[in-house]
């Protein structure tokens, strides 16, 4: 009875999302590997998504990112917990939820021996796209990215970038209302990564909702509305990424890199009343301060006394990373 209740529950939870500002509700999400020992991958995760967002989820190899995105995308269920794609409930609507979502995974699934046309022909053949609109929408989206005059060679040819490119558009042939982007720029130079960039932002405009997973900081300060940090399994925050910087309680930070260090200077600067933490991290004290300016004559005259050579200093203000730093106390590199 309690498990017939519960269904009802979960129903009535998605069926409202209908009409609701939210396209993605989860509740108490939790997924649980049972093999030699217990791993909890995603551990009572609940947020939303809002419709039209590029929502962004970050955190470090072995976080629960991709977990979480095996569970939205259907191919994988949850041991417990509710998540609702529109009016859809994951492990019940699985087929319909996969005929409104487009996925582009982190690694290539390109047939690279085919031309670019024929990757999105027969991706749409797949998709069951109309016939008689496939072969627009193919042209549309080759337009859209630039590859019109290379739609006939094959795709082994393509530059990285270019590849890229051609998978995420391949991903919105069926118009999805949600669009799963895993690491979209990895591995890509600078310029095709901005390229990559104005193409995701270019797919917003269209009123489809992108959740999209990146370890570079600079792109989900660019691309994102929203951002959810996860680590080890948990939710540990969500806000935009104004929000985000605002966690950490200084305004600036103060990196100096060092030749040696002892740990005497370290507990010389945090004990002055305007440094709120010390970090060390790849030679580089990174001291968290209301006024970098006003502190720095200090921190010099601290590791002048203690025979530290400065190698580099710089002031600016927190970036995302620092602020996941901060509230675990690791970097993006942890698995």
């Amino acid at each position: 009875m309690a498990e017939v209740n519960q269904k009802t529950a979960d129903q009535d939870t998605c069926a409202s999302a209908k009409d609701s500002p939210d396209i993605i509700r989860i509740q108490d999400l939790t997924k649980i590997f049972r093999n030699k020992q217990e791993v909890t991958a995603v551990d009572h995760v609940s947020f939303t998504v809002r419709r039209g967002e590029i929502f962004g989820l970050l955190g470090p190899n072995g976080a629960g990112k991709s977990t979480l995105i095996r569970i939205l995308t259907t191919l994988m269920q949850p041991t417990s917990g509710t998540a609702c794609v529109d009016q859809y409930i994951i492990g019940k609507d699985d087929g319909t939820i996969r005929s409104i979502i487009g996925v582009c995974p982190q690694n290539s699934t390109l047939d690279i021996e085919l031309s670019a046309y024929d990757n999105l022909d027969f991706y749409g053949n797949l998709l069951n796209v109309d016939e008689t609109l496939l072969q627009d929408r193919i042209w549309e989206l080759l337009e859209m990215v630039d590859l019109t005059d290379r739609a006939a060679m094959p795709v082994k040819t393509f530059s990285g970038g270019m590849r890229r490119k051609l998978e995420i558009v391949r991903a919105f042939l069926h118009h999805p209302l949600l669009l799963f982007l895993d690491e979209p720029t990895i591995g890509l130079d600078p310029e095709s990564r901005r390229e990559v960039w104005q193409q995701i932002s270019r797919l917003n405009t269209e009123k489809t909702t992108i959740i999209l997973t990146t370890h570079y900081m600079d792109e989900a300060e660019k691309l994102c509305d929203r951002i959810a940090f996860m680590n080890r399994g948990k939710l540990i925050a969500l806000d935009t990424p104004d929000n985000l910087k605002k966690v950490i309680p200084t305004g600036e930070l103060l990196e100096i890199g060092f030749g040696h260090l002892d740990e005497g200077v370290i507990t010389a600067i945090r004990d002055l009343a305007e440094v709120r933490s010390v970090e060390v991290q790849d030679q580089i004290l990174k001291i968290s301060v209301s006024s970098g300016s006003k502190v720095l004559p200090v921190v010099l005259a601290n590791l002048e006394r203690f025979s530290i050579p400065v190698l580099s200093i710089s002031i600016r203000a927190p970036s995302l990373e620092d602020v996941f730093i901060y509230l675990t106390g690791t970097g993006f590199e942890a698995g």
